[in-house]
């Protein structure tokens, strides 16, 4: 770190101003949508106001501000942490094999958006900052790592060109996988479809008639179309899928409301029968891509989750130019309805010699098992031979 720059650990994304904060998240916002919704200063925010970080939740907020001559021009969602719940990029054996060996693990630092598997920057610089934003930042997040006597840092779901500068920062890389739908010029939903497989083309024909004959309607909701009560089912069928797969589930009611003030950025995917929705998937909106975020239904209709949560998803996304679906983290069952593998991109300080060491040779191998698994399945997808990409 240079040392005309200047690293400041604040304890709210509040304590920043929103134009500071943006213009190292999101430059392009000022001439449309932001590239990531994610890491605006309103989305960050909403979840500190809304109690779903801070206090009580092992989610404390301490984003970092690198200054030159008094200018923001790198910022970094970070956060104190003192479990490895809502991450996604799973280090619960780091954890326990640190702590078995006598160390101490929590707390540690994580650069995330908190319970959002999503792709993205994670150091975020103005223009024309980069490189120098963004090793301030690193060198920071090690520096006070290491001030601190924390054990670790963690960068998750970064953007795969911050992965070299890290690794020459002392991180350690590591690799994950999603499966993601990606928009290769279709003008309609047949249109992909006709990417397909015969096969997979049928079966997947088949499937979408099943669901959309549940009764009912399904429509595809944003900006003011979108009313509280529509807030209300999304609560209900969010706790509900929540409660089931997390235990309690992470984000509160009051964040439901605050993305009510963000509407324009959210797709909700509602199933109604008998004048009340019965199932639900939200979704955020980003400039190039659609990012698939929660599902969750109060009567169960078959292939209903896959039409709510992918189908209609690759229809919207078809019909306003987007390039990407972003489903969420894992799931192989994405793979039959279109959506490849592709690999994610995480990086981690770690201060004990030993525990590196040991973290460090685990990484190499699993790199190369998830290069090898992302081969495998993209050779064994649902798209028509030769496949997407190959030149035909």
């Amino acid at each position: 770190m240079t040392d005309t720059i200047e690293i400041t650990m604040l304890s709210s994304v509040g304590d920043i101003p929103a134009a500071q904060w943006n213009a190292c998240a999101c430059p392009e916002a000022a001439e449309g949508r932001a590239q990531d919704p994610f890491t605006t200063h309103r989305f960050l925010h909403a979840l500190e106001t809304s109690g779903s970080v801070g206090p009580g939740t092992g989610w404390d907020p301490r984003p970092i501000v690198a200054r030159k001559a008094d200018e923001v021009i790198a910022v970094a969602p970070l956060y104190l942490k003192t479990h490895s719940q809502g991450e996604y990029v799973f280090d619960h054996a780091w954890a326990d094999a640190f702590e078995r060996a006598g160390g101490r693990y929590y707390p540690k630092l994580q650069c995330a958006v908190p319970f959002t598997p999503v792709t993205g920057r994670r150091l975020l610089t103005r223009p024309g900052y980069a490189a120098e934003g963004r090793a301030a930042l690193l060198a920071g997040m090690a520096q006070i790592a290491g001030q601190a006597g924390v054990s670790s840092a963690h960068v998750t779901f970064c953007a795969a060109d911050e992965v070299p500068l890290a690794e020459a920062a002392g991180f350690l890389h590591r690799t994950g996988q999603q499966f993601h739908w990606l928009n290769r010029g279709y003008d309609s939903f047949e249109g992909f479809l006709a990417d397909l497989s015969s096969r997979k083309r049928k079966a997947l024909r088949k499937e979408r008639a099943r669901a959309q004959g549940f009764g009912g309607t399904i429509r595809a909701l944003t900006g003011d179309a979108i009313t509280p009560a529509h807030w209300q089912a999304m609560w209900a069928f969010y706790q509900d899928t929540g409660a089931r797969k997390w235990g309690r589930p992470y984000l509160t009611r009051a964040f439901f409301d605050a993305l009510h003030d963000m509407r324009d950025d959210v797709l909700l995917i509602v199933a109604e029968r008998d004048g009340r929705a019965v199932a639900g998937a939200l979704n955020l909106i980003g400039r190039e891509a659609l990012f698939g975020r929660y599902w969750g239904c109060v009567e169960d209709h078959a292939f209903l989750h896959f039409e709510l949560c992918y189908h209609q998803a690759v229809d919207w996304a078809i019909a306003q130019g987007l390039r990407r679906v972003e489903a969420g983290a894992q799931g192989e069952h994405k793979l039959a309805r279109g959506y490849l593998p592709v690999a994610t991109h995480s990086l981690h300080w770690i201060g004990h010699p030993g525990l590196r060491r040991a973290v460090a040779e685990y990484l190499d191998a699993e790199r190369a098992a998830v290069a090898e698994d992302i081969a495998m399945l993209t050779e064994d997808g649902p798209f028509r031979a030769p496949s997407p990409g190959s030149g035909r």
